[in-house]
């Protein structure tokens, strides 16, 4: 396993959100992205968390906001190089943000993500 701070992990992410265009970033809305150190089962490198927003309606109110997981170890533990963590971060991000605006799994793996 590749040993990376916790600092420059988030660099990292802060990086791949960076690569999202900003037109995608301006209709992201009321969503969270953080770096949590363990995942809640082996093999999760991150997790999204609420209503994406293909499926909100008139009742989508006063809400908590969604909530983006990115999971140090777990991307830590199956890259070998600290490229490889760039890359594997930055398509994380991009999956979990794509399930934000109702992409699911299926479509994802089509795409490369």
């Amino acid at each position: 396993m590749i040993e990376i701070s916790r600092e420059a992990f988030e660099d990292l992410v802060g990086e791949a959100l960076d690569t999202v265009p900003p037109a995608l970033v301006a209709h992201m809305r009321n969503v969270v992205i953080v770096v949590e150190d363990d995942a809640p089962e082996r093999g999760l490198l991150g997790l999204y968390q609420g209503v994406p927003l293909t499926e909100r309606g008139d009742w989508y109110a006063g809400v908590l906001p969604d909530h983006i997981s990115i999971y140090r170890n777990e991307i830590l533990r199956i890259c070998d190089t600290p490229h490889e963590v760039v890359e594997e971060v930055r398509i994380t991000v991009v999956h979990e943000i794509a399930h934000h605006f109702g992409i699911d799994d299926a479509r994802l793996h089509e795409l490369g993500y």
